[in-house]
């Protein structure tokens, strides 16, 4: 089997030195939390999966489920018909 090439690209943003002291965060600790942010809010918006999230991430899987806890966001992501669906199931 043919091993698929995956190409990289990277995202420049520019901010204001100031930003990093009221924060209390180094230019990588700042980088490093705009990824999981990003991360975060596509997952939490269903965009990409738990994996993929950790991966733009940089984290293994488990670290992502516990940072976004942290954030408040539920690793478990449900809807209503899900929801119904794993109940009808059960039964």
């Amino acid at each position: 089997m043919q091993e698929q090439q995956t190409l990289k690209f990277k995202v420049m943003m520019e901010f204001n030195e100031s930003l990093l002291p009221a924060l209390y965060k180094t230019p990588q600790e700042f980088a490093a939390e705009v990824r999981l942010l990003a991360a975060t809010k596509w997952y939490e918006l269903g965009r990409v999966s738990q994996e993929r999230a950790a991966e733009i991430a940089g984290m293994n899987r488990s670290d992502f489920m516990l940072a976004i806890s942290r954030l408040g966001v539920s690793p478990f992501q449900y809807d209503y018909e899900d929801v119904l669906e794993e109940v009808e199931n059960v039964g």
